[in-house]
């Protein structure tokens, strides 16, 4: 359940609040002629604090970690992913990629016509996910920080619900953007 949903249903049973979720914002501090280019590619990023990168990053570290109020990731975080991670990525009509990806979206029902359905999803459940902290920290390298989301979707076949790995980066200010809209079950 989400932060929200915990504090709603406390005040509902006139429980005590849940504690409200603490995150860290990534500061790169200009105190040397050197830099680290990861250290270079948090700066600005917003983290869960139980699920912030490795920190101090390494030995000569100049980074700090800010307190971010809970309210400012609630209300600022977003999520964004191309339509072409969907189509014609995933769904590969001309078999370009030729990863069988659309033969697994096929057998839960889905067809290329429900791409932007897929990337909507993807995107609504990512974001949530990101600000109620549901995510596992991945690769961290020049290119940046790496999260993990699973999403669920429903099979259009009527069978139940289907569920996989999306992979995401974070950017600053409380971005995620899609890296991979299918990184395993």
């Amino acid at each position: 359940m989400s932060f929200l949903s915990d504090l709603f249903t406390a005040g509902l049973r006139g429980e005590k609040a849940p504690d409200e979720p603490r995150w860290k914002k990534w500061v790169h501090r200009n105190l040397s002629t050197s830099h680290c280019e990861e250290c270079l590619k948090l700066d600005g990023c917003w983290f869960l604090k139980e699920k912030t990168p490795r920190w101090p990053h390494h030995r000569f570290c100049h980074c700090i970690l800010e307190d971010l109020p809970y309210n400012e990731v609630l209300t600022k975080a977003t999520a964004e992913s191309a339509y072409a991670k969907f189509d014609p990525y995933l769904f590969d009509p001309e078999n370009f990629y030729k990863h069988g990806k659309a033969e697994m979206l096929e057998s839960w029902g889905y067809s290329i016509t429900d791409a932007k359905y897929l990337r909507d999803e993807t995107e609504r459940q990512g974001l949530q996910k990101y600000i109620d902290g549901d995510y596992q920290i991945g690769l961290l390298n020049e290119h940046g920080q790496r999260i993990s989301i699973r999403v669920e979707v429903p099979r259009k076949n009527g069978e139940g619900t289907v569920s996989f790995i999306t992979g995401w980066m974070v950017k600053p200010n409380g971005h995620i953007h899609l890296n991979t809209p299918y990184g395993g079950k």
